[in-house]
């Protein structure tokens, strides 16, 4: 598969993210304003790994919630590519909810604890990411030399960064768990892709997500696959995730009810409607992907869009024990609002 997919979505990186925060702000009103009850902006970023709240967008299941509960619910949806803009427009009070990796909504919970004191409020689901490399003389890290570059979203500080960092540290130490850093380059999953499967470029590796490592693999027969995430933390693992300040729960309570409910049936209706899921994927993020290639992926028995966290804590331990972050948490429930404490999580 030659052609990689690209959202259609206008992004917003990180190198405008002045601007695109402006812009938020005056839809917000003003920075820190008192909100009624009965209104929630929520960010997403792009791809399959959001599907959820592809599902809660396309059938107004949080207006549908607030609706049977008497609380009428107006929603914002907004797009941003990456955690700081996410993180940065969530403390700017410009965003209510916003959803990325668990590494960096860790740093933020970390970083706000006795202030905004944020939490996540659920999972969106448990979907590995693939380091892959079209580099035929890799097969482990170990491999990996100073020629090599590898693609991530984030280097240094992003999901598949933090991934990596934590397997480094198991392998070569704790000192050096920041060995690959170096030979990292901040780039786009679709730019890496083509790159990997172009080949020919300084992009030798890419750390991947679905639907790119999918498209990757397929589309050059070179990629392969050195590890995942999955192996590294020690199962199916939460990739993405979202989260609010405490303020925004405690005031809403009626609103974050409902959005949570949402998320449940949205989770429930994925798993009993693959098909029509994978349909409401390419609807919503108005996606050029073939329809039987995206149905692959939401079928694929790795990929579980549930709400409920999975090896959470793995990241908080770890990056506790690397400095990332400096508190220590007792469990995956410290850092997760009480609605989702019910939950069989980890």
């Amino acid at each position: 598969m030659a052609h990689v997919s690209h959202p259609a979505r206008r992004r917003v990186p990180g190198r405008f993210l002045p601007r695109a925060l402006a812009v938020l702000l005056l839809a917000a009103g003003c920075i820190g304003a008192a909100q009624a009850e009965g209104r929630i902006r929520i960010a997403q970023q792009f791809g399959i790994a959001y599907l959820i709240l592809d599902v809660v967008r396309d059938q107004q299941l949080i207006e549908k919630h607030g609706k049977a509960a008497g609380q009428p619910i107006e929603v914002d949806w907004a797009s941003i590519s990456g955690a700081t803009g996410m993180n940065e427009a969530l403390l700017a009070g410009a965003l209510d909810v916003v959803s990325a990796g668990v590494p960096p909504m860790l740093t933020l919970w970390d970083r706000t604890r006795g202030k905004q004191d944020v939490k996540a409020v659920a999972a969106l689901g448990s979907l590995p990411n693939y380091l892959i490399t079209n580099n035929p003389d890799v097969r482990t890290l170990k491999d990996l030399g100073p020629k090599d570059r590898i693609a991530v979203p984030a280097a240094g500080v992003g999901f598949q960064s933090r991934t990596l960092q934590i397997e480094t540290a198991r392998q070569f130490g704790r000192d050096d768990f920041k060995r690959f850093d170096t030979l990292s380059v901040s780039l786009p999953h679709p730019d890496a892709t083509a790159a990997l499967i172009a080949g020919g470029s300084e992009i030798t590796t890419h750390f991947s997500s679905a639907p790119f490592y999918y498209q990757a693999l397929e589309g050059n027969k070179a990629v392969h696959k050195i590890i995942g995430s999955y192996e590294i933390l020690g199962g199916p693992a939460t990739f993405n995730v979202l989260y609010t300040t405490r303020k925004f729960h405690d005031e809403n309570p009626r609103t974050y009810k409902a959005f949570y409910a949402a998320l449940a049936e949205a989770a429930e209706w994925i798993r009993a409607h693959k098909a029509e899921a994978a349909d409401t994927f390419i609807r919503v993020q108005k996606s050029k992907l073939p329809p039987a290639f995206v149905r692959k992926i939401v079928e694929d028995p790795e990929n579980d869009f549930t709400i409920v966290p999975q090896k959470t804590f793995v990241y908080a331990d770890e990056l506790h024990k690397l400095g990332v972050i400096r508190q220590r948490a007792g469990s995956w429930k410290d850092y997760f609002f009480e609605e989702a404490h019910a939950a069989p999580g980890s």
